[in-house]
């Protein structure tokens, strides 16, 4: 799916997108179990469906004065968020599939109720890394961090691929998940749950 996705945006050579490699670890009873984005969705707690940044498709967007389309706009937060909306916050041109950061200290912020949080990503055009902090209602996710985030919220997107940012510990309940880009560049093309 996620190399669908960047074929549909017209990147070349997806076949060579770099994939997650699943990995194992043990339960608390000792079976061994699928960990990071590999692992089974939990869909008896998944309640945000997948959702598209490009204006094409994308749905529940809730940043003040709507998408811009195509050109560079200064967007604001939402300011509250309802389940499953999203908006952005710093300078961002929204393309027909994804949404490109033009200037650094970007957000994305996202009302969801999964396990899981995954973003598809990609590097700066000139394909420079893009560090990022997530925060899950304003503070690091500490033991909530997915496979590609820092207990303290920190990682870098460095390939096109899909970012495994969010993997809830404890109960499953509506978050408010925020990813701010500390670079310029980075596109962002659709969340999925898990």
């Amino acid at each position: 799916m996620i190399r669908q996705l960047l074929a549909e945006a017209g990147h070349a050579d997806v076949a060579k997108t770099a994939m997650a490699t699943p990995s194992t670890s043990n339960d608390k009873a000792g079976n061994n179990v699928q960990m990071g984005v590999q692992m089974a969705a939990d869909s008896s707690a998944m309640r945000s469906p997948e959702t598209y940044v490009g204006y094409e498709r994308a749905e529940n967007f809730g940043s003040p004065g709507g998408a811009a389309q195509d050109r560079p706009k200064d967007y604001t937060a939402p300011a509250k968020l309802d389940l499953n909306q999203w908006g952005l916050v710093g300078n961002w041109r929204i393309g027909a599939e994804h949404a490109t950061l033009d200037r650094a200290s970007g957000r994305i912020v996202y009302r969801f109720h999964a396990r899981d949080l995954h973003l598809v990503l990609g590097p700066a055009q000139d394909g420079k890394p893009v560090r990022f902090r997530v925060t899950i209602d304003g503070t690091a996710p500490g033991a909530s961090h997915g496979a590609d985030t820092s207990p303290d919220g920190y990682g870098e997107v460095s390939a096109q691929r899909l970012y495994q940012l969010v993997r809830q510990d404890g109960e499953i309940r509506d978050r408010t998940f925020a990813i701010e880009f500390l670079d310029p560049g980075v596109e962002a093309y659709a969340f999925t749950f898990g």
